[in-house]
């Protein structure tokens, strides 16, 4: 592979790329010169990014994620092929790459990217009330916000070189011998299309499962407000906004919150919200396409018996 090319860190789930990291390549080629795709540990999808627009791949073998050995890599490769930007997608896993390679590499870092402009990257800031644009001198890590900038074209049939290389993880301070117990389940928000979410107007975990009841007729995942979560009813990696995850689903149904900026700015990229609350002025009805005002609890029960009743 040629040396100054951009990289972009691709994660893959069950064998298929995942959606932000589709967008973080769209991202990457927005900068205006070739790209190469990296593939850390599961190199299932390697194939396809070619058709995505990847100019080159890369693959590294490795162990499961671990967070300090995948920055050791991430970071050689891009010393090695003197890239000037790392690009990845603002998943958990993202971030924390994006944050260690760039004080490896000494890189500036920018984070939750909305958009590309001749002044640099634009992001939210102050819970998505005011936007910056940042330019980064020399060589950046950026992590692109899922739902902005739009996954690129596909092109079938199209495939480019794919090149296992090794690269350097060692020098690690922590290493992960065994895992005992999966403390969650997995939740792949940021990839959904439908997303029911509760909040703490819900009332009470028992209420809340009307919540998982229309994700589930919809054939969608269930999100919660942090109230919900800190309040036990669903686990943490359900949460949706500023201190859980980005998601931009094709519709977003928000069950009893209220509509806190820091939550909002968490979904504000989904492309049709619904909104249901008892309190006419609650801010969600702000972004809401569509609101509802009534007790979420006598609502979610007649649209889960409407959509029954359609369905048979």
């Amino acid at each position: 592979m040629e040396k100054g090319m951009i990289l972009v860190y691709l994660e893959a789930a069950d064998g298929q790329i995942v959606k932000v990291s589709l967008e973080a390549l769209n991202a990457a080629k927005k900068l205006g010169k070739p790209v190469a795709a990296v593939f850390i540990g599961d190199a299932s999808a390697a194939n396809a990014a070619g058709a995505w627009g990847a100019d080159a791949v890369l693959t590294v073998a490795a162990d499961a994620f671990q967070a300090e050995a995948y920055a050791n890599i991430l970071a050689d490769l891009c010393s090695r092929y003197e890239a000037p930007c790392l690009v990845l997608g603002s998943t958990r896993d993202g971030k924390e790459l994006a944050a260690r390679v760039s004080a490896k590499l000494g890189a500036g870092c920018v984070t939750d990217a909305m958009d590309l402009n001749e002044n640099g990257w634009v992001r939210s800031i102050y819970g998505g009330s005011l936007q910056e644009t940042v330019a980064a001198e020399g060589r950046s890590v950026v992590t692109v916000r899922s739902g902005t900038f739009g996954k690129p074209e596909e092109q079938a049939g199209r495939t480019v070189p794919v090149e296992a290389v090794e690269a350097d993880s060692s020098e690690l301070r922590a290493v992960i011998k065994e895992t005992v117990k999966e403390l969650a389940e997995s939740v792949n928000l940021e990839d959904a299309e439908v997303i029911v979410a509760g909040g703490r107007g819900m009332g009470s975990a028992e209420n809340f499962k009307l919540v998982h009841e229309l994700a589930e007729l919809l054939g969608g995942v269930v999100g919660a407000s942090r109230p919900a979560i800190e309040d036990g009813w669903v686990p943490r990696n359900h949460q949706v906004g500023q201190s859980g995850k980005i998601v931009a689903p094709k519709l977003y149904i928000a069950c009893g919150i209220s509509g806190a900026m820091q939550h909002v700015s968490g979904m504000t990229g989904s492309g049709y919200i619904v909104a249901i609350n008892k309190d006419e002025d609650a801010p969600i009805f702000d972004v809401a396409d569509v609101g509802i005002v009534g007790n979420v609890n006598d609502v979610l029960p007649l649209m889960i018996e409407e959509i029954k009743a359609r369905r048979s």
